[in-house]
């Protein structure tokens, strides 16, 4: 059997590494696609299913940023808490007459609170569009911000969920707690996530 010419054999063994190249140092190993870094980042979060679910459709504009992820879980918590505060305010004028004062009292302090948490959330989002470069004293005193208004919106949010311990047991109960639940998470893995990018 005739050998290949040497010519040949050196072309082959540069396609080889070529098409293989070896890793160094100073390149990438570990190159995940946009859904696996969302993913690999919610697992920082308490909720990481809901996590990804609720942001892996925007992992084109996030990329591998986690600026723009922490950003964007803000805004998805924002828009939760906004449908859940219009939600309660529509539910407490259909029950302000004949309802259970036990409910009803709870749904107008639910709507307070999650009313208060929507202006805190919006507060959160504006500061993430307005961060200077990171490392900075004005940064960290931005991110502080952030993580200081995103956990006052959980103590609200929280304290809606509480007000409905003592309710009768029934669907508007059920309802209410847990669309409130929910809003909760959103809001819980955005913290996360704000969070994981201050310590980064």
């Amino acid at each position: 059997m005739k050998s290949l010419p040497s010519i040949s054999m050196h072309f082959l063994i540069f396609l080889f590494f070529f098409l293989h190249p070896i890793p160094t140092l100073g390149s990438t190993v570990y190159d995940t696609s946009p859904t696996d870094y969302i993913r690999t980042s919610c697992s920082a979060t308490l909720y990481p299913d809901l996590c990804y679910t609720s942001l892996s459709g925007y992992a084109n504009p996030v990329q591998q940023d986690p600026a723009r992820l922490a950003r964007i879980a803000i805004g998805v918590s924002l828009s939760k808490v906004r449908h859940m505060a219009s939600y309660v305010s529509n539910l407490t004028r259909e029950t302000a007459y004949g309802a259970d004062p036990q409910a009803s009292a709870a749904l107008h302090d639910c709507f307070s609170n999650m009313d208060d948490a929507v202006d805190e959330i919006h507060g959160s989002l504006r500061q993430m569009r307005r961060l200077v470069a990171p490392g900075s004293e004005s940064f960290r005193f931005q991110m502080w911000n952030v993580q200081t208004w995103m956990s006052a919106a959980l103590t609200d949010e929280e304290t809606c969920t509480d007000g409905f311990e003592d309710v009768t047991e029934g669907p508007l109960k059920t309802e209410v707690y847990e669309r409130a639940v929910e809003v909760k998470k959103l809001t819980s893995n955005a913290l996360a996530l704000v969070n994981s990018y201050a310590e980064k």
